[in-house]
């Protein structure tokens, strides 16, 4: 499946931040009958947040799962990860759910 990292950069060159997108053919609260764009990790450093730079990078995202014939696009958040949750809210994504995972050493 295509995988593709945006990059932001400074004026300057330097690396501000970067989403992480891929294809999923499903999705936790998703259509099950539709491919999922899916942001597998994104960062923007501390300094160039709430300037609109994660915002740019996950339109971005959004446009190329689109030119992929998606019609939903899906992310996590690690559960103690408050400004991750608050930025995907902030940015019109719903929570569908919340999970605990397990491991057992054998």
């Amino acid at each position: 499946m295509p995988h593709l990292i945006f990059v932001a950069e400074a004026i300057d060159g330097t690396l501000v931040g970067f989403l992480e997108v891929d294809l999923r053919s499903h999705a936790d609260g998703c259509n099950p009958s539709r491919p999922v764009g899916y942001i597998e990790g994104w960062y923007v450093s501390e300094n160039h947040r709430q300037c609109g730079v994660g915002k740019k990078l996950l339109a971005k995202a959004e446009d190329w799962a689109r030119s992929h014939k998606c019609a939903e696009m899906a992310s996590d958040a690690l559960i103690d990860n408050q400004l991750s949750q608050r930025a995907h809210e902030a940015l019109g994504y719903e929570v569908v759910g919340r999970c605990v995972h397990y491991r057992k050493r054998l």
